[in-house]
């Protein structure tokens, strides 16, 4: 597929199931925060969000939260409950920081995918790193 497309496009974050990353060998999990994991704004994990977590790490995959957000602190606060390491201010569509978490972690690019909810950021980022590129539709508020 070409720069800005992505390999794979899902609708929401828990449509990604352990065996979807099992099928696709992946084992290295780099996720967005904002509208991929989150609503913009939202100051605490959703019960979803934990569920989701849990049964990805359950199949042996390692999730990392990659996200352009520079507050470092609500970063923190946010990912610390789900037990989720992240990386804030990442710069994307620089790949820096997905390839400095694959090597922290031993993961090759091959066996790891980045899920994020916009092209000219997400999976841009990941077409430069060389790892599977998916693509989530933005979250929304369902009133």
């Amino acid at each position: 597929m070409g720069l800005f497309h992505a390999d794979r496009k899902f609708e929401r974050f828990e449509d990604v199931t352990p065996e979807i990353l099992e099928h696709e060998c992946v084992k290295l999990l780099l996720c967005d925060l904002d509208n991929t994991l989150r609503l913009h704004g939202e100051t605490e994990p959703s019960d979803e969000l934990a569920v989701w977590i849990r049964d990805v790490r359950g199949a042996g995959v390692k999730v990392v939260v990659i996200s352009n957000n520079g507050r470092r602190k609500m970063m923190q606060k946010f990912c610390k409950p789900i037990g989720v390491p992240c990386v804030w201010w990442s710069k994307k569509p620089i790949s820096t920081k997905l390839t400095a978490a694959m090597d922290k972690y031993k993961f090759r690019p091959d066996e790891t995918a980045m899920l994020g909810d916009r092209v000219m950021t997400d999976v841009l980022a990941a077409k430069f790193a060389g790892v599977k590129a998916w693509k989530v539709e933005p979250r929304k508020d369902v009133i």
